[in-house]
Order: C-alpha cells, then sequence, then structure tokens
C-alpha cells in the first residue's frame, strides 16, 4: 500500500470528487493538448504532400489553411452550443444517440474511440519525431522514446484528472508562450522585409509532378488532423468545477483560437522563409516546426526551449485521449453496450479500466507502424471528422425538437457545419482510402459488432435474472462436499471439518503422483478422520484415493465430481478447496496456487450444480 500510494498517490473517497475538478487554467493542459499539438503535425502532413510540388507547393499552404480554419470555426460554433445542450458529456456519442439513434450514436462512439487511440499513438509519436530532428543520434530508439512515454502519461493519468491536469501546465504554456513569440518574431520581419526574406534552403527545389486537384485534395485532408481533438471539452465537461458550461465554453474558445492563430502563422510564414517539408525517415530530416524557428530566432538557447515544448506538447498530447476516452467508455457503458468495468472508478476516482484499454492499444500501434508518424496520418482524421459530422447533425434534430428563441440560428450554424464536415470526411475517406484510411472503414463496423454484442449478452442475461417468484423451499437437502487435499495436515484438517459442518456425506479427494504418499493416506485416515467423527456420532467422512502417474490433477477432480453427480443426481455437489493465503507479495513466490487454479478451473468446467466454496489458511508470518 505504500508503494501505491507513492506512485498513484492516497485513495479518494467519493465525496471528495469536487476537488478533482478543474477551471481554465488546468482545463486547457488537460483537454487541449492534442487540439494545440495538432498545430506541428497538422501543417507537417500538409506540406508532406506538397513535397513533389517544390517551391511551388508553397503558394498552396495559404489557402489550405485557411480552408481549415475555416471549417475549424464552423466546429467551434458547433461545439459550444453541444456543451450547453448537452452538459452531462458525452459528446458527439450522446448528442447522436439522442437524436438520431442508437445506431448513429453507437457509430459515433466507435469512431471517437478509434480517434482517441490514434490521438494517443500520433501524438506521441509526433513528439519523438520532434525530438529527432533535434539529436537525429535518438533516430534508432524511436519506438523506445514512444513507449517510454506511453508509460509516463498512463502513470500520470492513475494519480488523478486534478493531477494530470496540474501535470502538464507548465510545458502547456511554455509551449503556448515560446510558439506566439516565434510567430510574433516571425511575422514582424517578415512584413519589415515585404515578404522577401531568404529562403531556408536555396535554391529551393523544382517541381516534379504538375500541380492537380488530386494532390491539393490529399494535402488538405491531411492537413485537417490539425482540427483532431476539438470535441474533447464536450466530452469532459463533468470534468470541470461549478458553473461546468462556462468553463467549458471558455477553455473551448480559449484551445481553438490559440490553434487557429498558430494555423494560420505557420502557414504564413512557412511560404515566407520558403520552408518546405521533408520526409521523415531521411537521415537529414528537420521538422517544419524546427526549421521555422530556427529561421527566426536562430539555433540558440531560445530554439532549444521552443523545440523542446512542441516536443513535450507533442508526446503529453496523448493526455487529451487519457481524459476523454475512460469519460466515452463510462457513458458506452452505462448504457450496456460495453462491459460494466468501464463505468467503475479507481483508487483516485479514474475510470482506469479505460486507461489501460486505451495504453494497449496506442502501444500496440506504436509498435505495428515504427512509431513513424507518416505511417499513423492516413488513419487519423477520419473517426475525428465522422464524429464531428454526427454530432452536428444531431445538433440540427435537437433544436428542430427544442424550436427555442435561437433555434433557427442553430440549425442554420449546425447544418452548416455537418455539410461541410460531411465534405471533408469523403475527400479524407477518397483521397486516403488506399494508404490506410479503409482500416478505419473495417475497424468501425468492427467495434459496432462489438458494441450489439455487449448489450446482446447484458440483457439476456437480465431476462435470466428477473424473477418476482418466492423464495423456493422445496427440496432443501444440504449438498455432497468434496474436499480435494494433498495429504493429512492442519489445513485439510480445518477444511474437513467446515465440510463436516455443512453436509453429513463428505467425500476427500487424494489425487496421488506416487504410491508411498497414496498409502500413508490411506493407512491413517480411519483414526485421523473417521474415528473421531464416529465418536462425535457424525457420520464418518469417505476417502477417494485416484492414483496419477502422470501427475494429472485436473481430469481425475472432473472425473470425480461427474461420477458424484451421477450417484445423487438430485443433490448439489460442493467442492470445499482449502488454500494457503499469503500475506505478504514475496510469499506468492513461495507457494504454488493450485487452489485458485483449482477453483478457476470448475467454475469454467460447465458443470450446472457444482458450489465452489473457499476456506482460507491464513499462515502465522
Amino acid at each position: 500500500m505504500a508503494l501505491a500510494d507513492w506512485l498513484f498517490g492516497r485513495k479518494l473517497a467519493t465525496a471528495e470528487e469536487g476537488e478533482q475538478r478543474v477551471g481554465v487554467f488546468a482545463a486547457i493542459p488537460m483537454l487541449g493538448l492534442d487540439a494545440l499539438g495538432s498545430a506541428a503535425y497538422g501543417p507537417e502532413a500538409a506540406l508532406t504532400l506538397l513535397i513533389p510540388l517544390g517551391a511551388a507547393g508553397l503558394a498552396y499552404i495559404g489557402p489550405i489553411s485557411a480552408l481549415i480554419i475555416a471549417l475549424l470555426m464552423i466546429v467551434y460554433f458547433s461545439y459550444r452550443q453541444t456543451i450547453a445542450a448537452y452538459p452531462h458529456g458525452g459528446g458527439s456519442y450522446t448528442v447522436a444517440k439522442e437524436n438520431l439513434g442508437t445506431t448513429a450514436g453507437l457509430l459515433a462512439a466507435a469512431a471517437l474511440m478509434l480517434d482517441y487511440v490514434l490521438t494517443v499513438a500520433v501524438g506521441i509519436s509526433a513528439g519523438v519525431g520532434a525530438l529527432i530532428s533535434a539529436v537525429p543520434v535518438l533516430q534508432p530508439y524511436t519506438l523506445v522514446l514512444c513507449l517510454a512515454i506511453l508509460a509516463l502519461i498512463v502513470m500520470v493519468n492513475l494519480r488523478g484528472v486534478r493531477e494530470s491536469g496540474m501535470a502538464f501546465v507548465l510545458p502547456t504554456y511554455v509551449f503556448i508562450g515560446s510558439m506566439l513569440t516565434v510567430l510574433a518574431i516571425g511575422t514582424v520581419k517578415a512584413l519589415l522585409a515585404g515578404g522577401n526574406l531568404q529562403p531556408v534552403d536555396t535554391p529551393l527545389p523544382a517541381a516534379v509532378v504538375p500541380v492537380t486537384g488530386w494532390l491539393l485534395m490529399r494535402s488538405f485532408a491531411s492537413g485537417c488532423t490539425a482540427m483532431t481533438g476539438v470535441e474533447a471539452v464536450s466530452n469532459g465537461v463533468t470534468a470541470f468545477r461549478d458553473p461546468p458550461v462556462a468553463h467549458a465554453r471558455r477553455t473551448l474558445t480559449a484551445i481553438i483560437l490559440l490553434l487557429a492563430i498558430m494555423l494560420a502563422g505557420i502557414a504564413y510564414l512557412c511560404r515566407a522563409y520558403g520552408i518546405i517539408a521533408r520526409e521523415e525517415n531521411e537521415p537529414n530530416y528537420d521538422s517544419i516546426l524546427s526549421q521555422l524557428t530556427a529561421a527566426v530566432v536562430g539555433r540558440g538557447w531560445f530554439y532549444y526551449v521552443t523545440v523542446g515544448s512542441v516536443l513535450s506538447v507533442l508526446a503529453l498530447s496523448a493526455n487529451t485521449g487519457f481524459a476523454d476516452f475512460p469519460r466515452l467508455c463510462r457513458v458506452i457503458a452505462q448504457d450496456g453496450y460495453l462491459p460494466n468495468s468501464f463505468a467503475h472508478r479507481g483508487r483516485r476516482l479514474v475510470y482506469s479500466n479505460g486507461i489501460f484499454v486505451l495504453a494497449v492499444l496506442s502501444g500496440g500501434l506504436l509498435i505495428a507502424f515504427g512509431g513513424i508518424t507518416d505511417n499513423l496520418i492516413p488513419l487519423f482524421a477520419v473517426g475525428a471528422f465522422l464524429a464531428f459530422t454526427l454530432s452536428q447533425a444531431g445538433m440540427v434534430a435537437h433544436w428542430r425538437k427544442e424550436r427555442g428563441s435561437h433555434a433557427r440560428t442553430s440549425i442554420l450554424i449546425n447544418g452548416a457545419g455537418a455539410i461541410c464536415t460531411g465534405i471533408t470526411l469523403l475527400v479524407v475517406l477518397v483521397s486516403k482510402f488506399l494508404a490506410g484510411a479503409w482500416v478505419m472503414m473495417v475497424l468501425i463496423p468492427a467495434l459496432l459488432i462489438l458494441f450489439l454484442g455487449v448489450k446482446r449478452h447484458y440483457r439476456s442475461v437480465a431476462r435470466e435474472l428477473a424473477t418476482t417468484a418466492p423464495l423456493d423451499t422445496r427440496n432443501l437437502v444440504p449438498p455432497v462436499a468434496l474436499l480435494p487435499i494433498l495429504g493429512w495436515n492442519a489445513i485439510a484438517r480445518k477444511a474437513l471439518r467446515f465440510a463436516m459442518k455443512i453436509s453429513p456425506d463428505v467425500y476427500a479427494l487424494h489425487i496421488a503422483g506416487d504410491e508411498k504418499t497414496m498409502d500413508e493416506l490411506e493407512d491413517t485416515w480411519a483414526q485421523r478422520a473417521q474415528e473421531p467423527a464416529k465418536a462425535a456420532g457424525l457420520p464418518p467422512p469417505k476417502l477417494i484415493v485416484v492414483y496419477s502417474p502422470y501427475r494429472e490433477l485436473y481430469q481425475p477432480l472432473k472425473q470425480t465430481v461427474a461420477d458424484l453427480q451421477s450417484a445423487h443426481p438430485l443433490r448439489d455437489i460442493a467442492v470445499i478447496v482449502p488454500e494457503l493465503v499469503t500475506t505478504r507479495w514475496y510469499q506468492l513466490l513461495l507457494h504454488n496456487h493450485a487452489a485458485a487454479i483449482i477453483k478457476a478451473y470448475l467454475l469454467f468446467s460447465g458443470f450446472r450444480r457444482v458450489f465452489v466454496i473457499n476456506v482460507p489458511w491464513y499462515p502465522a508470518e
């Protein structure tokens, strides 16, 4: 317990939940890191697709970024309304489910869950990519660094909501401050120079392919990854202190404003300084933000502060996924479409099972794709824009039902948002389908099938458990007790005494691996067990000895249970399992765990009228 308290903090009572809620200052690092961090890899993803155009590609990054920012503002106004209309969280899932039906809600949930998994993987891999661009010697350790950062973020989130927000305050605001400073200085220099700054690469490469609508569409689709994470605030409204709607709206406004400024500034300065993207697997790889910062302020101490903050925020942007994925799983589990365990809170009032599942899934993605951002980007944005579209379509239906004073304006805003994000979703799917977006088209239906299978199971169990019948007191005969023992010792004696309390028919089962042990137990059984029972006027326990020359344990046990059921067809079988319970962690290594395995084996063996009862024995030390 002392180790757990040191790692995760002391246990929190349910009544302390209010103390874990956050305001705008802590919520920006907790829920905004994904959106803010995407300013680093969104423009880079767009420029990477424009590499074949060489210097000519820089003419298109401005219009592409302008379209992305316009779309971002539409989504922003839509989610402001979602926060007010659905202050209990759930975001796109809740909106779509309540207004478009259960299927649409589950579709949004599946899209969001996959988006959060990718948020974690892409954020960490992009952060490590930024580190490698500054320290190229670390490139062989890309995957190891990714997994180490993932483990760190998991540990922080297991400590609680408030701690996860406050832990990332410093790197977040250093990133915001340094990026705004670089953009401001660069913009002033560009304006003073009349836009004729010396390009970073001289001469700039020439185009190797002509400009096509298809190429620009693919670049726009990749750049739209800068919009991922915008929905995080609407999903996490319950994490804000009172009044939650006001705090959530202010947080969303701050995040969107900062992101829009960064996207516009990066696009402008990339063209002004002639900065083009480079392939991530190139030996001389240098990220867009690294090139931009070096061009504006040089490679002095401020360069390393800025690039370090970019690395921190990109890597820690995975925290947005850890903040929202468990909450989304909790809402889905409460509706019966995920296991109930996702709705249970751990020692620090966080949904620990959701955190663990997200860590495993995102870690698997990092391993599968080698921690390379460019390999993950094609999978990105599909889930986010599907959730955007369903959420805004759901809000249109919501306002049509509400018919408030501002309903018509709200319908226009949400309708425009649904159309724009829907078109963007189609663009992303078409342009990225062969590059990997097809995987999302397989995974989303697979998740839907999983949701419906879980719900079907819970409904089936509920039907079996539902009853209004009174207690049936007929045929209340004691069970037949079966006691597996290794030999005669204090543990067996205690378990046998308990078995004789609950049943007149007790069978002790000894499965012998050698004849000497078998003969010794048979010779002394009458004196140690049967004669004391007769003296007390009780039925003597019977001994069943099975010789197992190949040391098999579970098959002879199963056969004995089956034989007893055949001999007593109208009675239950109670298997009494004696178990030595260790009280120190190191004692787990000193004893076998046959009792636990026997219990699991019997519970899952398919016997319908067999009950397993544990009789513990606690050692003196």
